[in-house]
């Protein structure tokens, strides 16, 4: 039996439970009464016939306690409760995350640098999204699909925790990689189709506009969640890498980042523009876009109950019987 799911529907009839003990006293103090006498002169004539029933007679009232004590926890309603549950999602999200991994990701006004502060970031957010695919978008100078859009969460986190300035060429394609994102999701058959773009900079290079990128989201039903990340005023910049220990050097540049160009693109897609200055907001960020798009589930629950007070009632009417048969019978002759 699984004691987790047992259950009393109706736990006020243990109240009843008290009278057994009073039972038992007033047993106690009127069980001579019960008891018929004979007088005799002398009760010498009686010694060989000693019998142990007699002391054995309480054992009827026992017996009869017992099986009041069965029926009360009988009306109190014993049973096992076991549930089953059925989970039915009825709007399902495709998200593709547009991740900015140029050489001013590397800056330092996020700790330890905004590429590693956003990795952490966007590993928790997709293990809050369970019940949705994502997908892996990377640009700089030129824009690649990291990962294409899959509910195996394991595979996206590991392809975020890979991710590392270098692999493409130089520049902020904000056009093209909107542009990947779009290409992603075209063909998805979600009732929700979402880009999170994150950029901390300013589009320079790319053959692809974001204005017509996002005109393609726009009519392909795609909202778009922009992120400018970079602190207000200087931060260190990667300048240069040493021929000699290969490490890059650093020094004091103005932040520069398009928001108008990022507000234009969410405000037409019915999305949102956010401003991460610093590794909380930048949580924070995240946070708010993950209670924006919710995935509707619903929760269907069994229950199945087998009841128990049926052996209780049989117990008490065979104790009861038992202490009518013994009454009848063994104990007659003392009654």
């Amino acid at each position: 039996m699984n004691w987790s799911n047992f259950e009393f529907l109706n736990p006020e009839f243990f109240w009843l439970l008290l009278c057994i003990p009073i039972l038992a006293i007033w047993y106690f103090f009127t069980r001579k009464k019960e008891a018929a006498t004979l007088k005799v002169p002398s009760a010498k004539g009686f010694k060989k016939q000693n019998s142990f029933l007699p002391k054995l007679k309480p054992l009827l009232y026992v017996l009869r306690l017992f099986a009041l004590s069965a029926i009360i926890v009988a009306l109190a309603r014993p049973r096992n409760v076991s549930v089953s549950k059925r989970t039915k999602t009825n709007k399902g999200i495709d998200i593709v995350m547009a991740i900015d991994v140029s050489a001013s990701m590397l800056a330092r006004d996020l700790k330890p640098n905004r590429l590693e502060a956003l990795k952490k970031v966007a590993v928790a957010f997709v293990d809050r999204r369970p019940n949705d695919r994502i997908g892996i978008v990377v640009y700089a100078g030129e824009s690649f699909t990291q990962t294409p859009i899959t509910s195996d969460k394991s595979i996206v986190k590991r392809t975020i925790n890979r991710l590392q300035w270098g692999q493409l060429e130089g520049g902020t394609a904000i056009g093209m990689g909107l542009g990947s994102g779009v290409n992603r999701l075209k063909d998805s058959k979600a009732k929700s189709k979402v880009i999170i773009l994150l950029t901390d900079g300013v589009n320079n290079s790319g053959n692809i506009d974001p204005r017509t990128a996002t005109e393609l989201a726009k009519e392909l039903g795609i909202k778009v969640y922009t992120i400018g990340i970079g602190t207000n005023g200087m931060a260190d910049f990667p300048w240069s890498k040493d021929p000699r220990t290969g490490m890059l050097n650093f020094r004091k540049q103005q932040v520069e980042i398009d928001e108008d160009l990022l507000k234009e693109i969410a405000e037409a897609t019915q999305g949102k523009y956010f401003r991460a200055t610093d590794n909380t907001s930048l949580k924070e960020i995240y946070d708010e876009i993950d209670a924006l798009e919710k995935t509707k589930i619903e929760e269907f629950k069994y229950y199945n109950y087998q009841e128990m007070y049926r052996d209780l009632v049989f117990l008490a009417l065979g104790l009861l019987l038992l202490e009518f048969l013994l009454k009848n019978t063994l104990f007659k002759s003392f009654i």
